[in-house]
C-alpha cells in the first residue's frame, strides 16, 4: 500500500517508514529455531523485545521448547502446526540452510496470509533461489531483509528482529537517538552503533541488510523509508562492492557513507560476503565517486582533511564516522541527542612488551576494564607466571617445530643455525626461560652449571662408573648417572626456590638486578625457613661460589638475601636456587614460563652438570680438580661450553674451536617433537602426570631422552667419522684446519668415486640391496636439482668461511659429491647433509690426538656420541618443561584401535 508523499517504487514495498520496520506489535516465528546459531541468538531477542517469538519450527523436533527469561518457546515440525495451534505472527525469522531457504520462505507465505515480513539469516543463498524467493514475497505483499544479515533493530521501541545485532546485551548499543543505519555486515551494525555514542548520537532503527549477491532490502528502500520517518535526523550507511543498489540514490536527509573495500577491486572471487565482488564499473572507488556526487564533495573525509556538506560526507574508515556524522548535522543545525559516551582512543586492558624497551610513545599504557572484567583481570594479573590450556601433546610441541621444506627446526621460534651461533650455555638458559641471558645473566648461568660439574665422591659418578665398566654406550652410562638425580638430592635447592618464590612473588620487583628494599620480608622469615638457607654441612663450594657471584659486575637481589638469611654464610643449594631465581624472575612475571617451570629450574641445573660431569670417568674428578683444571679456576675463568670440551677431548679448546663446537651442539639441538629422543622425554613427563606438575621427576624425564638414542638415533654420527678416517689413514695429514695440508683432495675423492662405482655395480648385479652407502650425502628433501644443497650445510659453511675457519674433511666432502656425480655413479650432484657438518667438526679437534695414538677410535665414537647428548639435551629439556605445562596424564599412549598385531 503507498500513501501520499511516499516515493513510487516500480515494484511492492510494503514498509514506507523506518518507524515500521520493527515493532513492539511484530510477532515473529523462528525457521530452525533449535540450530546452533538460533538456540543462542533468539533468546536475546525475545527478551529485549518484551517476548514476541510465538512459536518455532525444527522438524522431528515437536514437543520439545527453547527456554528463554520469559518463558518457554514451543516448537513445532512445521509453520502449519504451530497455526493450528493457534499462534499467530506476521514476521518470519529463518535460519535455514542455504538450499533450505527458499522452500521455507514458501512455506511461511503459502500458509500464512497475515505475513508481512521475512528476516533471512542464512548466507550464501543461490541467485535462482534469491530471485524466486523475490518472486513469491513480491506478488503476496511481502518485504524480505537478508539473505546473510542479522536482522532489524528499534532502539526507540526496545526491539529487535532476527538476528544479534547488538550482540549478547543489546541495551548497551542500540541507544535511543536520531540516527538511522545501514550496513552491509551485520556486525559492523552494532560497532557503528557504539562508534555514534562516542560524539553523543544515539539510534532510531539500524538495518542489516546482509551482502549475499541478491539484496532485497536495499538502500532505495532504505532512504525512502528514512524520509518518511520524523524521528530519524540523518543517517549512516555502510557499503561494499559489488552491484549498482547505491548509484543514482535519492537523500533527503544529511547522511555519512562508510565504502569499504578499495582492496577488493584485485581480486577474482569473493572474499567474505558473497555479493561483495566487484564486476565491471561496481568497485569501492565507483561507489566513493556514487557517494560523493551526491553529496556535492570532490574528496574522502579524513581528519586531516575533513571534506564535507550539508548533505553528506564519504568515509573508507569506520572509526572517521562519528566525527564526519558531527560536522555534517552541525552544518544542518542539528545538535547530538546526548553528551558523548567514552571515546575511541586505544584503550588496552592488557599490555606487554616481551622484554622490549620501548619509547614511551609507543609503550601503550593499560587502562581499568569495565565491570566485570575489571576484577577479573585484576585476580588475574595477581598470578604469575603463564598458564597454559592442558591437551594431547603426544606429536605436538610448544617449544619445538620442523619446517618439512627447509628442515631447519626451531625452538621457542628460533631457528637452531641462529641458535648454534650460542654458547651452550646461552642455549640451555634460552631452553628453560624462551629469552636468552644478557652477560650477567650468562655468567651466573655458567657459575650454577660449573658449581656442580665436579662429581668426586657421587654416587652419580659411581653409577656412571659402573655402567662405563659394564660396556655401555655412553647414553646408557649417563642414565644411570642421571637417575641418582632424584628430588631428594635436589630438595634443598628446590624448598628454597619455593621459599623465595612465595616471598616475593607480590613484591613487585621486575627487575632483580637493581637495588631493592626487602628488610620486611627478611623479617618474616621463621627460624626453619633461614636454615633452608644456611651452609650447615660447611660446603667450601659454597664459599667459593660465592666470592665468584659478589665479583661480577651486577647485583642480584636473590643471592643477596639467601647471604642475609644465611648469616653470610649461604649454602651450595641455596645459592643455586638464588641464581635460578635470578634467571627466572623476568620471564615468570611477564608471563612468559609458568609458576611450575620457574620453580624446577634448579632441578634441570643439576641434570645438565650431572650429563657433562659424570661423561669424565672417576679418574678425571679429584676434590679439588675435574681433568686437572682446579675447581677455583673452573668457577673464575671457564665456561660451561669450554668444560664440556673438556671431559670430551682433554683440553681447553682454542677460540674457534670453540666456536666451532659451541655450533656443532647448537646444530643437534631438536628435530622436532617428533624424534625418538623427544618423545622419549615426552613419555616420560606423560607417564607421572603433568596435571600434578610436583609430582613429575625431572631427572627421569631425562632418562628418558637419555634411553631413546643409542647407536641409530645419537651414536650414528660416528658412522661419517669411520668413513673419514679410513679414507685421510696413512695420508699423513697432520692438521686438518689447515688449508696447507698438502693433500690431493680431488685425487682422494675421484679414486674412492671410482671404487664406489665399480662396487655398487657388482653389489646390485649380485641382486643385493642393502650395500654399503656413503654416509651423510644425499637428503630425502633436498634432490632432484643437477646441484644439490643441504641449507643448513651451506649455512654453516659460509658461517666458517667468514671467519676464517678451514676443515679438510667438510672441503673433501664437497669435492667427494662432484667426483661421484663426475664418475657416474649418481645422477646429479648430492647435496652434503648437515650429519656430515657435525662429524666433520668433531673429528677435526680429535684429529691429531687420534693420529698420535693418545685416543683410539672406541674414544672417538664415544665422543661423537656423548657431543650428540650434550646438544640434544638443550631441545629435549624444552621438550620436558613443554610437555609439564601442557600435557595430560598418559598423553603419549597409542590407542588400542590404531594398534595391530603382526603374525
Amino acid at each position: 500500500m503507498h500513501i501520499e508523499g511516499v516515493k513510487k517504487f516500480h515494484y511492492y514495498v510494503g514498509v514506507n517508514s523506518l518507524a515500521d520496520i520493527a515493532t513492539r506489535e511484530d510477532r515473529v516465528c523462528v525457521l530452525n529455531i533449535l540450530g546452533t546459531e538460533s538456540r543462542t541468538v533468539t533468546p536475546v531477542s525475545h527478551e529485549f523485545s518484551g517476548g514476541n517469538v510465538t512459536f518455532g519450527t525444527s522438524p522431528g523436533r515437536s514437543g520439545q521448547v527453547l527456554e528463554t527469561k520469559l518463558g518457554n518457546i514451543p516448537v513445532y515440525n512445521s509453520v502449519k502446526e504451530g497455526l493450528d495451534k493457534g499462534h499467530k505472527f506476521n514476521t518470519a525469522v529463518i535460519y535455514l540452510p542455504p538450499a533450505g531457504v527458499k522452500d521455507g520462505v514458501a512455506e511461511v507465505v503459502k500458509f500464512n496470509p497475515d505475513l508481512r515480513k521475512i528476516i533471512i539469516i542464512t548466507e550464501k543463498v543461490s541467485v535462482n533461489d534469491a530471485r524466486t524467493i523475490r518472486a513469491i514475497a513480491q506478488a503476496n505483499g511481502v518485504d524480505v531483509f537478508g539473505a546473510n544479515c542479522l536482522g532489524v533493530a528499534d532502539a526507540w521501541k526496545r526491539v529487535r528482529l532476527g538476528g544479534a545485532l547488538g550482540g549478547s546485551k543489546p541495551a548497551e548499543s542500540l541507544v535511543k537517538g536520531s540516527i538511522a543505519i545501514f550496513s552491509n555486515s551485520g556486525n559492523f551494525t552494532t560497532t557503528m552503533a557504539i562508534y555514534l555514542l562516542t560524539s553523543g548520537w544515539g539510534t532510531t532503527t539500524s538495518i542489516s541488510s546482509g551482502k549475499d549477491v541478491y539484496v532485497h532490502f536495499a538502500p532505495a528502500e532504505f532512504f525512502n523509508c528514512l524520509h518518511n520517518d520524523d524521528r530519524s535526523k540523518g543517517a549512516v550507511i555502510y557499503v561494499e562492492p559489488g552491484g549498482y543498489y547505491e548509484k543514482g540514490l535519492d537523500i533527503t536527509k544529511p547522511t555519512v557513507a562508510c565504502v569499504v573495500g578499495r582492496w577488493k577491486a584485485r581480486l577474482t572471487k569473493a572474499c567474505g560476503h558473497a555479493g561483495s565482488l566487484a564486476g565491471s564499473g561496481d568497485d569501492a572507488r565507483a561507489k566513493e565517486g556514487w557517494f560523493m556526487e551526491n553529496f556535492g564533495v570532490d574528496g574522502l573525509y579524513t581528519p586531516e582533511n575533513p571534506v564535507f556538506s550539508k548533505k553528506g560526507a564519504v568515509v573508507t574508515n569506520i572509526a572517521h564516522i562519528p566525527e564526519a556524522l558531527a560536522k555534517v548535522m552541525s552544518l544542518n543545525g542539528i545538535k547530538p541527542d546526548f553528551e558523548p559516551n567514552g571515546d575511541l582512543s586505544l584503550k588496552c586492558w592488557f599490555a606487554g612488551n616481551a622484554g622490549v624497551e620501548l619509547p614511551r610513545d609507543l609503550d601503550v599504557e593499560t587502562v581499568r576494564a569495565v565491570p566485570p572484567y575489571g576484577e577479573q583481570i585484576e585476580m588475574v594479573s595477581k598470578q604469575t607466571g603463564a598458564q597454559y590450556p592442558r591437551q594431547s601433546m603426544k606429536d605436538l610441541s610448544g617449544a619445538s617445530f620442523m619446517d618439512p621444506a627447509t628442515q631447519v627446526t626451531k625452538i621457542h621460534g628460533v631457528s637452531i643455525l641462529d641458535a648454534s651461533k650460542r654458547s651452550l650455555e646461552e642455549n640451555l638458559v634460552f631452553a628453560l626461560l624462551k629469552s636468552y641471558p644478557d652477560s650477567y645473566g650468562r655468567k651466573i648461568a655458567n657459575l650454577a652449571f660449573l658449581s656442580y660439574l665436579n662429581h668426586n665422591d657421587d654416587p652419580s659418578l659411581a653409577a656412571a662408573d659402573a655402567a662405563r665398566d659394564a660396556e655401555n654406550s655412553p647414553n646408557t652410562v649417563l642414565s644411570a648417572a642421571v637417575s641418582i638425580v632424584g628430588r631428594g638430592r635436589v630438595r634443598n635447592s628446590l624448598d628454597a626456590s619455593k621459599l623465595l618464590f612465595e616471598k616475593f612473588e607480590h613484591s613487585g620487583i621486575t627487575d632483580p638486578t637493581l637495588e631493592f628494599d626487602f628488610s620486611s620480608i627478611l623479617k618474616s622469615l621463621s627460624k626453619d625457613e633461614k636454615k633452608l638457607f644456611s651452609n650447615g654441612k660447611g660446603d667450601a663450594a659454597a664459599k667459593t661460589l660465592l666470592e665468584e657471584i659478589e665479583g661480577l659486575e651486577k647485583y642480584s637481589v636473590f643471592v643477596k638475601f639467601v647471604c642475609e638469611a644465611s648469616g653470610g654464610k649461604p649454602s651450595r643449594d641455596a645459592l643455586l636456587s638464588a641464581i635460578w631465581t635470578t634467571l627466572g624472575w623476568a620471564p615468570v612475571v611477564r608471563k612468559d614460563i609458568s609458576r611450575a617451570t620457574m620453580l624446577m629450574l634448579p632441578w634441570h641445573s643439576r641434570v645438565f652438570s650431572t650429563i657433562v660431569g659424570c661423561s669424565a670417568p672417576s679418574g678425571m674428578h679429584t676434590k679439588s680438580s675435574l681433568c686437572g683444571i682446579s675447581t677455583a679456576e673452573l668457577l673464575k675463568e671457564w665456561s660451561f661450553t669450554e668444560a664440556a670440551f673438556l671431559v670430551l677431548i682433554n683440553r681447553r679448546p682454542s677460540d674457534k674451536e670453540l666456536f666451532e663446537f659451541s655450533m656443532l651442539l647448537g646444530l643437534i639441538i631438536s628435530n622436532g617433537p617428533g624424534t625418538i629422543s623427544a618423545q622419549g622425554s615426552k613419555g616420560s613427563v606423560s607417564a607421572d602426570g603433568p596435571e600434578e606438575p610436583v609430582r613429575v621427576q625431572i631427572n627421569k624425564a631425562f632418562v628418558g631422552f637419555l634411553t631413546h638414542t643409542g647407536f641409530a638415533h645419537g651414536g650414528n654420527g660416528y658412522e661419517a667419522i669411520a668413513f673419514l678416517i679410513e679414507r685421510f689413514r696413512g695420508t699423513g695429514l697432520k692438521d686438518p684446519k689447515s688449508p696447507r695440508h698438502g693433500l690431493n683432495l680431488k685425487t682422494i675423492a675421484d679414486d674412492y668415486a671410482k671404487w664406489y662405482g665399480n662396487y655398487k655395480a657388482e653389489q646390485k648385479s649380485l641382486g643385493n640391496i642393502e650395500y654399503m652407502k656413503i654416509p651423510c650425502i644425499n637428503h630425502p628433501v633436498f634432490k632432484g636439482k643437477a646441484v644439490n644443497y643441504d641449507p643448513r650445510e651451506r649455512f654453516v659453511s659460509d658461517v666458517f668461511s667468514g671467519k676464517g675457519i678451514y676443515n679438510i674433511f667438510l672441503d673433501f666432502y664437497g669435492r667427494l659429491v662432484n667426483s661421484l656425480f663426475e664418475a657416474k655413479v649418481t645422477n646429479n650432484v648430492y647435496c652434503v647433509n648437515v650429519d656430515a657438518v657435525i662429524a666433520v667438526i668433531l673429528l677435526k679437534m680429535v684429529w691429531q690426538p687420534l693420529v698420535k695414538g693418545e685416543i683410539n677410535e672406541k674414544e672417538v665414537e664415544d665422543a661423537a656420541f656423548t657431543t650428540f647428548l650434550f646438544g640434544r639435551m638443550i631441545g629435549c629439556s624444552a621438550e620436558i618443561d613443554d610437555h609439564i605445562n601442557r600435557g595430560r596424564n598418559m598423553d603419549t599412549r597409542t590407542p588400542a584401535s590404531a594398534c595391530a598385531y603382526v603374525r
